[in-house]
């Protein structure tokens, strides 16, 4: 049986090549996924059983309910700045993924080029290639902070150029994009006839008096943004598998189209204990971000401390982004190694793009007492004691 380009042509998971070597060990503490150290809320996991035991178990419309569309309208006027109309702007998807590969799906034709930074999330890449799009990666320097600048994405815009990706904070970086480099880049964006699609999963967790800002909050861009956001990071629902997206009219409408081919809806029960995360109490997500700011200064701190490592200390999202190149081994080889020799799992900086190599990426979503094992861990392996 022959397989299709389309699958043959993705490209593997760096992230998963980690996870098989480390099956082959026993008392392994995994820095790896972005996966939250906590469990969701128990009001929202409640809200889940209430709406199960009401009857929420049957197809609800394509685009989500009604009630879970309009409270995140609300949500985006008020936390982004994003004037929404809940009928006709925005789509309950199946985690931030769906909604991610519903746009381009909707934006780009078979020779369409996709700008993204480098390093990004790899699943972008598979998405735009299953789409039948090019790949355009815009280098980020780790002097500036990973920013992804505007003055680089001038330079590779075509003719063909459809969107534009950003993700603000970044996996695998935790750089925060100021606000003046986005309204720059959707200044690029409109004189261009580009739609940015705006991946902001990370908006909440943010540090150093830090702010998020949505540059789908800018009026005179607003026919040129799509806004991407999950309930999976904030609160802790990565097994919920609910995203959303807000845009135009024109292009949330053929979004909807394709998701009842796609999947049809999002779990009904989940879209109601998803209302109550937004309209429920906040001090858990608060305290998470407490927790996640502790963790981080652990880790970055504890990483520094190894021989041949550096660590800029990132603004975001819960990952640490250390610099290994003085080891004079790949991103992969130090991985590999270090699963090896002490069985901590960390994803070689490879996976995330050309511009990645000789870094590595470590969640500091884990707990305190896993972080604090895997640095000691870190401290006796060979490689930073030569």
């Amino acid at each position: 049986m022959k397989i299709s380009n389309r699958a043959l042509n993705t490209p593997p998971s760096g992230i998963r090549e980690m996870f098989e070597i480390a099956n082959n060990y026993s008392n392994v503490i995994n820095l790896c996924i972005g996966e939250p150290g906590f469990i969701t809320p128990k009001n929202i996991i409640e809200a889940g059983k209430r709406a199960l035991d009401e009857g929420h178990t049957k197809y609800t419309s394509n685009a989500g309910v009604i009630e879970l569309r309009e409270v995140l309208a609300k949500k985006l006027e008020k936390e982004n700045g994003i004037k929404a109309d809940a009928e006709n702007e925005i789509i309950v998807t199946t985690g931030a993924g769906e909604a991610i590969i519903l746009t381009l799906m909707v934006l780009v034709n078979e020779g369409d080029e996709v700008i993204l930074p480098n390093p990004s999330w790899p699943n972008y890449l598979g998405q735009i290639i299953n789409v039948g799009g090019k790949p355009v990666p815009v280098l980020t320097k780790e002097e500036e902070g990973f920013v992804l600048k505007a003055d680089a994405i001038k330079k590779v815009i075509s003719e063909k150029t459809k969107v534009i990706i950003i993700n603000s904070p970044s996996n695998p970086t935790g750089s925060v994009i100021p606000k003046e480099e986005l309204i720059a880049i959707g200044k690029l964006a409109k004189e261009n006839d580009i739609v940015v699609l705006s991946d902001e999963p990370y908006e909440k967790l943010i540090y150093d008096e830090m702010t998020h800002f949505s540059i789908g909050s800018v009026d005179e861009f607003r026919d040129n943004i799509v806004t991407v956001n999950s309930f999976s990071k904030t609160y802790a629902m990565t097994g919920w598998r609910v995203g959303y997206a807000h845009g135009p009219k024109s292009i949330i409408e053929a979004m909807v189209k394709l998701k009842e081919s796609l999947t049809s809806c999002v779990n009904a029960a989940a879209q109601q204990a998803c209302i109550e995360a937004i309209m429920g109490p906040q001090d858990t997500v608060f305290k998470m971000v407490k927790e996640y700011n502790k963790r981080r200064d652990l880790l970055v701190n504890g990483l520094n401390e190894l021989k041949g490592v550096f660590c800029t200390v990132p603004k975001g999202a819960f990952y640490a982004f250390p610099n290994v190149k003085e080891l004079g081994m790949t991103s992969k080889d130090v991985a590999k190694t270090i699963i090896e020799e002490v069985q901590v799992v960390t994803t070689p900086g490879s996976a995330f793009g050309s511009a990645g190599e000789g870094y590595l990426r470590l969640s500091f979503a884990s707990s305190e007492e896993d972080i604090i094992e895997a640095l000691n861990r870190l401290k006796r392996c060979s490689l930073f004691n030569k």
